[in-house]
């Protein structure tokens, strides 16, 4: 019973019934306020029948049984699942955190009540734990702390329809299959049943034909593809009784922006470095550190790969182009050091054998854009073995190799012996004139050491800069020891000679190294490019 015995009251209560009630009912409400100064308006009249439909429904209920008039009956459960949000995947566990809202509908046969003895009151709430509840839980459960739902209220209706929402964060066990990682598709299952209920007793029915998404909260690290639900009877090898379960399939894909920016891109520009360097020269002395630079980098997005996945057989994605590049930049290192000691061959190296200079010097120095100094690739390249031998021209007059330097016994001589890349100087013609003795006072003498153009293919030009010539100025005091003169300007004449040999030796296998090394560049780069792509193409 409400009283109105101020004005203000009445200010208060006009209003709020204003809307809902007609002008004729307003006037006589006014009328009613100024003659008795209180009205009668029955306003906790529902609160009051709830209170008795409680008392009414609990005399004799208990929570403990199933709520059937028959114990052959069985109890239908309808469950609904709404998905609320992905918390957390766990791959390297094997745990879904998930937050769900679990709507579990059942009839009660003890909690019905006709609406008219209760002024038409046809649902009231009250707390799950007053009636009984169905023991549904989550079978492939992996909480250790096994924490249970939200206690929240049940919704009864007159006719007995108990409808139990309640929220959970939930921990299941999932299968994570990181093979295609970060370009992976998981298959997580959450599957609900009775603990202790068998089909006989309790079955369950699907409210949707999957879970409901509409007010899921979208993940940053994966995109929801569905979530069906699927009914299933399964007798257990403990028992012979059919146990119905309902499972819910939810598909994950992965976001794989974040992985492809901060793993995948940054290893394929560490793997690019590896081809390098074979470009760098021999002899910087890097090659091998740059190699062991690149495979200690790529271990350590290695870890990082390993660390948050589950240690099972099945290797990501990216964890086998970690390891097919790991082992590619192993391979290109070994090879490394072998061409380095073809480089670096030394004198005792021997001549590049034939099948070499054919096929590494000829065909695949043009194949692979390797030219020397001076050469191009529209060189005229022979095969005739490069000439060796000494001219020497005395005073401007060409001797053949087998010149001896006849000097007659009995002669001492002083030997200037100078080294000049250009020409000799012309000479007088008195200076040309030999002495019927021996030689003038004056007397030059060149010796030209050098190969013939012929096997390496160089131009008029580059054949006069690549002869070198020795001349000697012979200045007679006494025709004596011309033998010992011989023997000694044969030994730096043949000394010479074996210096230039090795030289052009070590100039091959520098070449072959070369040659090799940009062989095994373009190799490698298009090993890199295919695994980059390959990768790639799982993405897409």
């Amino acid at each position: 019973m409400l009283h109105l015995h101020s004005s203000e009251h009445r200010r208060d209560f006009i209003p709020h019934w204003r809307h809902k009630m007609n002008p004729r009912v307003i006037l006589a409400s006014f009328y009613l306020i100024a003659t008795v100064g209180f009205i009668p308006v029955c306003l906790c009249a529902q609160g009051r029948y709830a209170f008795k439909l409680l008392k009414d429904l609990f005399v004799n209920y208990t929570s403990a049984l199933r709520p059937v008039e028959d114990t052959n009956n069985i109890i239908n459960v309808t469950l609904q699942i709404t998905l609320s949000q992905i918390i957390d995947m766990d791959e390297r566990n094997q745990i879904l955190t998930t937050y769900l809202w679990i709507r579990q509908v059942w009839f009660d046969a003890y909690l019905t009540w006709n609406t008219t003895d209760y002024d038409g009151l046809d649902t009231i709430r009250i707390p799950s734990s007053y009636v009984w509840r169905p023991d549904v839980v989550l079978y492939n459960n992996a909480d250790d702390q096994f924490s249970s739902s939200m206690e929240t209220n049940v919704v009864i209706r007159h006719d007995g329809q108990i409808m139990w929402d309640q929220p959970a964060i939930t921990k299941s066990s999932c299968k994570v299959d990181v093979s295609f990682f970060p370009f992976d598709v998981q298959h997580c299952r959450l599957t609900f049943g009775s603990w202790t209920h068998n089909g006989n007793q309790m079955d369950l029915h699907n409210a949707l034909d999957s879970a409901d998404l509409a007010d899921f909260v979208e993940n940053v690290e994966w995109e929801v593809q569905g979530m069906p639900a699927k009914k299933n009877v399964i007798l257990y090898g403990c028992c012979s009784d059919p146990y119905p379960d309902i499972t819910y399939t939810l598909h994950l894909k992965r976001r794989a922006s974040f992985y492809i920016f901060n793993l995948l891109i940054p290893c394929m520009m560490i793997s690019f470095l590896a081809p390098l360097g074979f470009y760098l020269p021999a002899d910087s002395g890097e090659k091998v550190s740059l190699g062991v630079t690149v495979l200690l980098a790529l271990t350590v997005f290695q870890l990082l790969v390993a660390e948050s996945m589950p240690p099972s057989e099945n290797v990501p994605l990216i964890g086998k182009y970690y390891i097919a590049t790991m082992t590619m930049i192993t391979a290109s290192t070994a090879l490394t050091i072998f061409i380095m000691n073809i480089h670096h061959c030394g004198p005792e190296a021997q001549p590049v054998p034939s099948w070499a200079r054919r096929f590494i010097l000829n065909y695949l120095a043009r194949f692979c854009f390797v030219y020397d100094m001076g050469q191009s690739c529209v060189s005229v390249h022979t095969d005739q073995p490069a000439k060796k031998g000494n001219n020497c021209t005395i005073n401007g007059q060409a001797r053949g190799e087998d010149f001896a330097l006849r000097l007659h016994e009995g002669c001492s001589q002083k030997v200037k012996d100078q080294f000049n890349e250009d020409a000799s100087p012309t000479l007088s013609p008195q200076q040309r004139k030999e002495h019927q003795s021996g030689w003038r006072i004056g007397t030059f003498v060149e010796i030209e050491h050098g190969e013939s153009a012929g096997a390496t293919g160089e131009t008029g030009a580059s054949r006069k800069e690549s002869v070198k010539k020795r001349e000697i100025l012979v200045e007679s005091q006494c025709l004596c020891h011309q033998q010992a003169l011989l023997r000694n300007v044969e030994y730096i004449a043949n000394f010479y000679q074996e210096q230039k040999a090795t030289q052009r030796r070590n100039a091959e296998w520098r070449k072959v190294a070369k040659v090799m090394d940009r062989f095994f560049m373009w190799i490698f780069f298009i090993m890199v490019f295919l695994m980059s792509l390959l990768i790639i193409g799982k993405a897409v």
